[in-house]
């Protein structure tokens, strides 16, 4: 996760991290991505099961009706131990978490043992009411889903109507005093929609955007080739960076990151070094901070089903099942050799991630994307779109 605003546009500096100690128990939400003892951020798909059919879902969800492999006495076993280990963030994520009875009981129950409880959700079946549960039980954050305007996101989510829905959840929140930000995965069916998705921020006066870059599983597999090019991924980080500071400049300052390429750190950095130097060294140490990817580290996932991953796009490897073993002892066993080497991808990562000067703060990128196009983990990550040029040189730690 890259920090577009807080690194561009200078809103924070390394010595708001250091003030905390750069311990994640401690640290503010919006400086949660620099601690240093990266404890992790838990995704928790709490069902397969989802009211929509999206196209790029990485969890290929199934028809909302059904039991859930998990109790809601099981889930609550599981947040004890989670906030026993000291992870600062539950996400509660499905398919849709909402179609679950007992996410606001669920969510409290986090709260309740000082853990954050966030949902991501495409925000259809936030109605008033619920608006009103999420906000009593003290949600620190609604993340929903939007793919572009009206008929390129029903298109996505192949059930007309889910546009306005979702417009209608965010408001729903909004009115209850709930943060609410989007989330937009970009793609080559998408990618002309990222000025439709600035727009709706600024005119909804939604605080808060990620846009994802595309990774390569569940039904986002069969999207493989519609990631974008080099040379396009490029171009729309550097639209995204200059929109985010043109709405800064303007006075509507905005909290907006983009997720899962952390060639992008690099990027902003190279951009800083021409235009402010000053800035430049603040952010290659916030970079620092962050480490780059952190799947298996400082984020990792809970299944439907229990078993836990390195992170929500990874499937394909499990560690363990939480109804069989608790998530602290299966992510602190060093036995576990995959889990293992991803506390350490840099020993590991070959060919240009490997010589990469800037491997310390990208963290080898996604493993996830590299196995599925390379059939190797440890290969290069295929969506750097960084220059052999510019990765040349002494190392930036």
């Amino acid at each position: 996760m890259i920090g577009i605003s807080k690194l561009y546009c200078g809103t924070i500096e390394p010595s708001d991290a250091l003030r905390y100690g750069r311990h994640s128990g401690k640290l503010p939400s919006h400086l949660l991505q620099f601690s240093q003892d990266k404890k992790p951020v838990v995704v928790w798909n709490m069902t397969r099961r989802c009211n929509l059919k999206c196209v790029h879902c990485y969890a290929k969800a199934v028809d909302p009706d059904g039991v859930d492999e998990i109790s809601t006495a099981q889930a609550k076993t599981m947040i004890d131990d989670l906030a026993a280990f000291g992870s600062p963030v539950m996400l509660f994520s499905g398919g849709e978490p909402l179609v679950r009875k007992d996410l606001v009981e669920l969510a409290h129950y986090a709260v309740s043992k000082d853990m954050r409880a966030v949902i991501s959700t495409n925000g259809t079946l936030i109605t008033k009411q619920k608006a009103r549960e999420l906000k009593e039980v003290g949600l620190s954050y609604v993340g929903i889903s939007l793919d572009g305007g009206e008929a390129v996101h029903d298109s996505f989510r192949a059930v007309p109507g889910s546009f306005k829905k979702a417009l209608e959840g965010i408001a729903n929140c909004q009115a209850e005093g709930l943060k609410v930000g989007l989330r937009f995965t970009i793609n080559k069916r998408n990618v002309d929609e990222v000025p439709v998705l600035f727009d709706l921020v600024r005119d909804l006066e939604i605080p808060r955007i990620c846009f994802y870059h595309l990774v390569y599983s569940g039904r986002g597999s069969d999207l493989i080739n519609e990631d974008l090019d080099h040379e396009q991924t490029r171009a729309v980080v550097n639209q995204i960076i200059d929109q985010t500071k043109a709405m800064f400049d303007a006075g509507l300052p905005k909290e907006v990151l983009t997720v899962d390429n952390h060639a992008d750190g690099p990027l902003i950095y190279l951009r800083l070094l021409q235009e402010d130097p000053k800035r430049a060294e603040e952010v290659r140490e916030l970079l620092s901070f962050n480490e780059g990817n952190n799947s298996g580290r400082g984020i990792g996932c809970i299944s439907w089903d229990g078993q836990v991953h390195a992170d929500q796009f990874w499937r394909n490897h499990t560690f363990g099942n939480v109804l069989e073993r608790p998530f602290s002892e299966i992510w602190m066993d060093p036995n576990i050799e995959l889990l293992a080497k991803l506390k350490d991808k840099k020993a590991h990562v070959t060919g240009r991630c490997g010589e990469c000067r800037f491997l310390s703060v990208c963290g080898g990128n996604f493993r996830a994307r590299s196995e599925a196009f390379h059939g190797d983990i440890w290969a290069p990550d295929p969506a750097c779109y960084l220059t052999d040029e510019e990765i040349s040189g002494p190392a930036i730690a």
